[in-house]
């Protein structure tokens, strides 16, 4: 039994040996394992930021590109018409007089009016399903609702706006008392202010629900009321995701074509009221495009789509500068 019990004590202790000395190759093993992932992971990041930085720059040349294809295009035009061509008052294709001034008047009336109508709209959905139903089969339904918003085509709009809102706004303008076109700058606005509702609905709704529970629940322990809450913390602490989805809305109105086609009137005088037909710089490009014979006529037009380009891009650093200032405040 001894020699049995020895011999047992002396293999175990033989394996242990060999046990211990294998630990350092096996600590080899581990660390080579360890420094092939680590150089697998590096590689894999290295790819990664690499194509991020040339998706990044993919973009960039995009938009240069558009713009020097603009430029290039609106050559003829610009060497004809110089700086008159952006205050002149007068279009007027059959005698080669080009004057964008009109168009880009109706296209800052309509855009911004559809904001000022939206926004209180927007606003107001995005604290009722941020704060007051934030969950739910109402929630979900209104949500659902008002994406299917952005997602109807814009001639649909134009449609609606023409057998429904038309009729709405001539009484409307009888009523007043001017003269009852029914098309015009105001009802483009219209049109306009229901399209862009959703972006700036969607987008504030999210960041209100980002709002830590801890600062509301502060504010309620305090003896703060609901309304003072949504006025004092929530608002407060979302402000720049509210103003960067009305400045999505800006941008989606401005360049916004054949729903404002249909409604807007479409004619090249400027308008001397918001109930007056007018036009804008994208429906003049999308109706006379194709009927531009002459090349100074087709140059202009494609200069008009260079002024619409650098309007929205000026507005939406104005929009950054905004948010920025917003932000930091």
């Amino acid at each position: 039994m001894k020699l049995s019990a020895t011999k047992t004590e002396i293999s175990r202790s033989s394996s242990l040996l060999r046990e211990i000395s294998s630990l350092p190759r096996m600590m080899n093993v581990l660390k080579a394992l360890k420094i092939e992932r680590s150089n697998r992971q590096i590689q894999l990041e290295k790819f990664f930021k690499t194509s991020l930085v040339l998706i990044a720059l993919g973009i960039l040349i995009l938009v240069v590109c558009f713009f020097l294809t603009l430029v290039v295009q609106s050559m003829p035009s610009i060497k004809a018409l110089g700086f008159g061509f952006l205050f002149g008052k007068t279009w007027d294709p059959v005698s080669n007089v080009y004057g964008t001034y009109p168009f880009l008047l109706g296209t800052l009336l309509t855009s911004f009016l559809a904001l000022i109508i939206s926004v209180p709209f927007s606003f107001a959905i995005a604290i009722f399903l941020g704060e007051y139903y934030p969950r739910g089969w109402f929630s979900e339904f209104l949500k659902n609702s008002i994406e299917l918003i952005a997602a109807v085509p814009s001639v649909i709009y134009g449609f609606w706006g023409l057998f429904v809102l038309v009729p709405l706004v001539r009484s409307l303008e009888i009523k007043m008392g001017v003269t009852p076109y029914g098309i015009g700058i105001f009802t483009s606005a219209l049109i306009l202010a229901i399209m862009i509702v959703p972006y700036a609905a969607s987008l504030g709704r999210e960041m209100i629900r980002m709002v830590p529970s801890s600062l509301k629940e502060a504010a309620y322990s305090l003896g703060a009321t609901r309304f003072e809450v949504i006025t004092a913390v929530i608002l407060p602490y979302a402000k720049s995701g509210l103003m960067a989805g009305v400045l999505l809305s800006l941008g989606r109105a401005l360049g916004e074509t054949m729903a404002v086609t249909m409604v807007i009137g479409n004619t090249s005088l400027i308008p001397k009221s918001i109930f007056a037909p007018g036009n804008t710089m994208a429906s003049v490009i999308a109706n006379e495009f194709t009927e531009a014979a002459s090349s100074l006529y087709l140059s202009s037009l494609i200069e008009l789509g260079l002024v619409l380009f650098l309007v929205t891009v000026v507005i939406n650093l104005i929009g950054k500068r905004i948010i920025k200032r917003f932000t930091t405040e």
